[in-house]
């Protein structure tokens, strides 16, 4: 089967008792969320239930993904507008729809767990199936496509930037010399390569073959570079109380969103031995949480996927 059907596309949404802390409306007054993740629509299913006055502007690359959101937040469909797109295009998409500014933004970034289990989408290593990890299906470029043709030093900084692999150059050579008489097609292929070179993890490690995979995707989607263009264009769009919430689930991730909130809430980034400011830098956010949240015990036992998930909130001022 090609295509995931909406019913399919059922996610359990996590840190969700966080979001619903931290994100939090008037109840009595009209507000409006982007976000910026929709996937099925789980966060914002039950924020649009909780505030009767809430408008969402939900959007995704997964075709899928906006299927699945479309049934789930159909009670409402009244509130809702859906688009098809990037959330590194925040500004773009709010201009086009009529929003010059919102009161919440929510960003759950990375790869969902129906991604995950559809073989066809080529993002797992424990099941086979094309090559393709494609977040938006109407890009040309397939991971197969990328692993086909990337450079030894585009392969060699993925794979040690995006994967963290101590092994990225052996790694980007036994990419390179099998290519040659044999195109990378399958997930199957990428495992080979990595039981080939790293064999098997030490325990209590995350299999090679997940780092690969992770490396790859990044790669394709282009993602921590769209996660920076995000973020910069979502506080540009937040009312001064609005708060910005987002859902990491690897380090490097979590880091670049750590390093923005708190550079965005910094105020004098002088020299220290300067006696005056000279910079006349202001600080735009308000650190929420200090430290991230991350799931409940109880949570990683009713979702283990939950388990590296990180919550990081900050308020406009």
């Amino acid at each position: 089967m090609n295509n995931l059907e909406p019913l399919q596309f059922h996610h359990i949404p996590v840190l969700s008792a966080g979001v619903l802390e931290y994100l939090t409306f008037a109840p009595d007054r009209p507000a409006r969320l982007i976000d910026g993740t929709v996937g099925g629509g789980g966060h914002s299913s039950m924020l649009l239930e909780r505030y009767p006055k809430l408008e969402l502007l939900g959007i995704d690359r997964d075709d899928q993904a906006l299927a699945a959101a479309a049934k789930r937040l159909d009670f409402a469909s009244s509130r809702v507008t859906l688009v098809r797109g990037n959330y590194a295009e925040l500004a773009a998409i709010t201009v086009e729809h009529g929003w010059d500014s919102v009161d919440g933004i929510l960003l759950d970034i990375g790869v969902s767990s129906p991604q995950l289990d559809c073989a066809d989408r080529g993002f797992s290593w424990r099941q086979d199936g094309p090559l393709d990890m494609r977040m938006d299906r109407r890009s040309p470029l397939t991971a197969g496509r990328w692993l086909n043709r990337a450079s030894e030093n585009d392969l060699i900084y993925a794979f040690r930037n995006y994967g963290e692999l101590n092994s990225a150059r052996r790694l980007a050579a036994a990419v390179i010399e099998r290519r040659e008489h044999t195109p990378f097609a399958r997930t199957s292929d990428l495992v080979e390569i990595a039981d080939q070179v790293m064999g098997r993890a030490k325990p209590g490690k995350l299999p090679h073959p997940t780092l690969l995979f992770q490396a790859v995707r990044i790669a394709v989607n282009d993602e921590l570079r769209q996660l920076e263009t995000g973020l910069a264009s979502a506080v540009e769009l937040l009312n001064t109380g609005g708060k910005i919430a987002v859902i990491t689930f690897h380090s490097l991730e979590d880091r670049i969103v750590k390093n923005f909130f708190r550079d965005a809430a910094t105020g004098c980034i002088c020299p220290p031995k300067l006696p005056v400011c000279c910079c006349n830098h202001k600080a735009t956010l308000k650190l929420v949480n200090k430290k991230a949240l991350c799931p409940t015990a109880a949570e990683v036992r009713e979702n283990p996927r939950s388990s590296c998930a990180k919550l990081r909130v900050a308020e406009h001022l």
